[in-house]
């Protein structure tokens, strides 16, 4: 049962059975998955004809005659991490409110790519304070001084046969602000070009006019990003890599000091270069790290960067949050009271995602005989539930019946295997394919089904769950705001759909998905929680490779990196309870203290 990002994409969080001693997994959950997304986390995007595109552009650019400049013709490249100089730096410990303005593209054969990247940034943003986003062509004079920060996603690669459609405006208002800018992927090189570059270098150190995405004529195979002492993935397959851009930091007098503030490793030829590097106002990251995401992957990275803009003078802080996942009528109390056991004896709060009512309408795990099961007829499932909440848990509700109809969603129809509010299939490669909301999909109809759903736990005589899991992750975007209407917020990954911030949908199939390292409210106006290192699962499917204790772990460590972030995860309570232990003890000896999902 349950990425991506945006999507990780969002992968490595499917579930499949294996057998394990003591541990026989109950009907309905041997295919279960939670995830986000396609293989990018993009739906409906060609993101190799992206690449394709914006790497063909570079070169064009890169053979185009550069004017002369005051930059030196034998300023070299910097090899050392160098401290940066902060005059004109504004920090903003001070707002009690941060303000962000997000800026993005709409122009170009792949511009709608411009709003999937900004709801994921608006969302990262949401976690300190509010957000406006709008097209970077709406930009008028002055505008940065109305906000807090400023992020620019640069997506469609403004050059050659696609004209330039940044107002020359807020490339002037960058240069000369003191505002926090953050500026991902395409165009730095426009803004040098607007101001004069050689104004760019002399306040920034370095010449985005000679900065290019290619390094020895490719652009390589950039595969890890290491920032805050914490070592970070990047896996982009082959053809839809459209590169970092490696900046030419300049050198010797009158050239302002320049921080490296994260490296980036060409696997390829085993050269570095700055991913992220700052001077005066300007945070630059080379790529717009939201595509091909996963739970240590480099995107980690950007989502702390916002706290230098946004809330600098926040202190270190980890915690982690827990939950057990897919507990049905069909669950075996025996295991749901060894789990809380256990959990009370080390003194953790956890979260239990509840699903009212089993079903199994094809007999697939019963017989071929049809099945439904509610909480009301399993008593010894609802006193296991009671028994845990006494001793710590949070009581969440993870959809209705986390199945659709009589058919294969994707795969059998059964409880905890399928999606509930989107349909999906499995291709002939074995990847799971978002094929778009279901047919009836209304606020009215998921309405209807959270009703039902709450109804069943009142029956059981439970309190109302305080919180929201959507099923498989998926819903439509009036789904998730319905959700939120009736719960205090969603802990889990989610889906952005196109046309949510413009207006003008690319299609229902269109969405980023993401997940997040600490709270935001979303660009739907809802909270969410933390879903962020994925869960234990023993063997690959659909084409994710299992996860084992010492995975979570690891991108536990990863996200060490964002200063006040979250490790959370969840665990099928029908696995055995040695490997919860495991990941337990290895995510408290990294120094992160687990809290309950209702504390945030």
């Amino acid at each position: 049962m349950i990425l991506l990002l945006v999507a990780a994409v969002l992968g490595g969080t499917f579930l499949a059975w294996s057998a394990q001693a003591g541990s026989v997994p109950p009907p309905g959950h041997r295919h279960g998955h939670e995830a986000v997304g396609g293989r990018s986390g993009l739906g409906s995007v060609d993101l190799k004809g992206w690449a394709k595109e914006q790497i063909a552009s570079d070169k064009e650019r890169r053979a185009q005659p550069r004017p002369k400049t005051a930059v030196s013709p034998t300023a070299a490249r910097s090899g050392a991490v160098t401290a940066v100089r902060q005059a004109g730096f504004v920090r903003a410990a001070a707002a009690a409110d941060p303000t962000t303005l997000v800026l993005y593209d709409t122009a170009g054969p792949y511009g709608r790519l411009g709003e999937l990247y900004a709801m994921a940034a608006a969302n990262l943003a949401g976690h300190f304070g509010t957000v406006t986003a709008k097209p970077v062509q709406q930009y008028t004079a002055g505008m940065i001084g109305s906000y807090t920060a400023v992020i620019y996603i640069g997506s469609t690669y403004y050059c050659c046969d696609v004209p330039d459609a940044i107002p020359a405006a807020f490339y002037q208002d960058v240069s000369t602000s003191t505002k926090p800018v953050i500026w991902m992927g395409a165009n730095i090189w426009n803004m040098a070009n607007s101001v004069g570059t050689a104004q760019f270098t002399q306040r920034y150190g370095w010449d985005p006019t000679s900065s290019y995405y290619e390094d020895g004529g490719s652009v390589g195979t950039v595969t890890q990003v290491t920032y805050r002492n914490q070592t970070l993935t990047r896996k982009i397959p082959a053809g839809q890599d459209g590169g970092v851009l490696r900046p030419n930091i300049l050198t010797g007098p009158g050239y302002p000091e320049v921080t490296r503030l994260a490296e980036g490793l060409d696997s390829s030829n085993g050269h570095t270069f700055g991913w992220a590097v700052r001077s005066a106002n300007l945070t630059y990251v080379g790529e717009i790290p939201f595509a091909y995401v996963s739970e240590s992957d480099r995107v980690i990275a950007a989502e702390d960067l916002l706290f230098d803009a946004l809330a600098p003078a926040t202190a270190e802080r980890h915690r982690a949050m827990l939950r057990l996942e897919d507990i049905s009528p069909a669950s075996d109390p025996a295991e749901l009271r060894t789990m809380a056991d256990y959990l009370y004896a080390q003194k953790i709060p956890y979260g239990v995602n509840v699903i009212p009512v089993y079903k199994d309408p094809k007999g697939t795990y019963n017989n071929g005989t049809a099945q439904t099961i509610t909480l009301v007829q399993r008593p010894q499932v609802v006193s296991a539930l009671k028994y845990m909440l006494a001793r710590g848990a949070v009581l969440m509700d993870h959809g209705y019946t986390h199945q659709y109809g009589n058919v294969a969603n994707p795969y059998n129809g059964v409880t905890g295997d399928d999606f509930e509010f989107y349909r999906a299939h499995v291709d002939s490669a074995d990847n799971v394919v978002y094929d778009g909301p279901v047919a009836e999909d209304s606020a009215l109809w998921a309405q209807g089904r959270v009703a039902a759903a709450l109804t069943q736990f009142t029956l059981a005589g439970l309190p109302k769950p305080a919180l929201w899991t959507t099923p498989h992750y998926a819903a439509s975007a009036a789904d998730y705001k319905v959700f939120s209407s009736n719960f205090s917020a969603r802990l889990e990954r989610s889906l952005y759909f196109s046309g949510t911030l413009g207006g003008n949908s690319a299609g229902p199939n269109a969405f980023i998905g993401q997940f997040f390292p600490y709270v935001v409210k979303d660009v739907y106006g809802t909270k969410v929680l933390p879903e962020n290192i994925g869960n234990y699962e023993p063997e690959a499917f659909n084409n994710h490779p299992a996860r084992l204790p010492a995975d979570l772990v690891a991108s536990a460590k990863a996200n060490l990196a964002v200063r006040d972030g979250f490790a959370s995860f969840f665990y099928h309570p029908y696995y055995p309870t040695q490997p919860l232990k495991d990941t337990v003890d290895g995510i408290k000896a990294l120094g992160y203290t687990f809290v309950s999902p209702t504390s945030l």
